[in-house]
């Protein structure tokens, strides 16, 4: 048995499945996690979407900032912008039912037994997992049950900075903004979202995520996506796997228990 971690889809189905037949994909030992952003900028998004979901229990996926806009712009919070390409979603019979179940989705998933976490952006540095679990399960409930009136007030850049005595709503924007838009802290642990580019481009002021003095989550790793211009290699414990597929880029498959990486290009 082997568990791929897969990185960001946005709709494109096509490499995905080139991909799995390049791993050999075997749906009865074989797992697969996705990184979310399952949706959206791609070709093939209600495709990809579907299949996803009808993969079942042999597959895992938690919610990228594209898979919660989707859900807003169902929901009339949010309009579509000249760039998605959501509207085969939109037009589908089964929509309501695939963003039921997208809905459904975690923020965070952690395998004990692996020793890893997968998540779309990141755990922010002063969380500890049992925190980062603790606000996951908060935000789930929220949008299982009170979705409409959650994404209502989702958006938005602040609070920037983590403190335990945050109001409810202000503790799950920052929490939705760690889990699905975090790239990059300040000294003082606020996070940035002006700059998305290369760490190696980065303003002397910024500090991607896991680089972050004391951050709290040392014990297992953290595959991630998000990051399309991050570095396919990082520091130990820190696995990203967004590399850019819908950008003309590659789809990355990372095999846990083999420590070892597939791509297919995305033409």
């Amino acid at each position: 048995m082997t568990t791929y971690a897969i990185g960001d889809l946005h709709g494109c189905l096509t490499p995905l499945q080139r991909l799995l037949d390049k791993v050999a994909f075997d749906p009865a030992s074989d797992r697969l996690w996705f990184v979310g952003d399952i949706v959206n900028r791609g070709p093939e998004s209600l495709e990809t979407l579907r299949f996803v979901k009808n993969l079942g229990k042999r597959a895992i996926s938690v919610l990228g900032n594209h898979d919660l806009h989707l859900l807003a712009v169902v929901h009339g919070f949010r309009k579509s912008s000249g760039k998605d390409t959501l509207e085969d979603i939109l037009r589908a019979p089964d929509r309501d039912e695939l963003c039921q179940w997208l809905a459904a989705q975690p923020l965070i998933h952690v395998d004990d037994t692996l020793d890893h976490v997968l998540v779309h952006a990141g755990i922010y540095p002063g969380w500890s997992l049992k925190r980062a679990r603790k606000l996951s399960k908060e935000l789930h409930g929220e949008l299982t049950g009170n979705l409409p009136e959650f994404l209502s007030r989702m958006y938005g850049n602040t609070p920037d900075n983590w403190r335990k005595d945050l109001n409810r709503e202000d503790r799950q924007r920052f929490a939705i903004n760690a889990f699905t838009r975090m790239r990059y802290c300040r000294p003082d642990g606020s996070l940035d979202f002006d700059y998305n580019g290369s760490p190696a481009h980065a303003p002397a002021s910024l500090l991607p995520w896991h680089e972050v003095a004391n951050r709290k989550v040392q014990d297992k790793s953290i595959i991630f996506g998000h990051w399309s211009s991050h570095p396919a290699i990082c520091r130990s414990g820190v696995i990203p796997t967004d590399r850019g597929c819908v950008w003309g880029g590659d789809l990355v498959a990372y095999a846990i228990e083999k420590r070892r990486s597939y791509w297919v290009s995305a033409s």
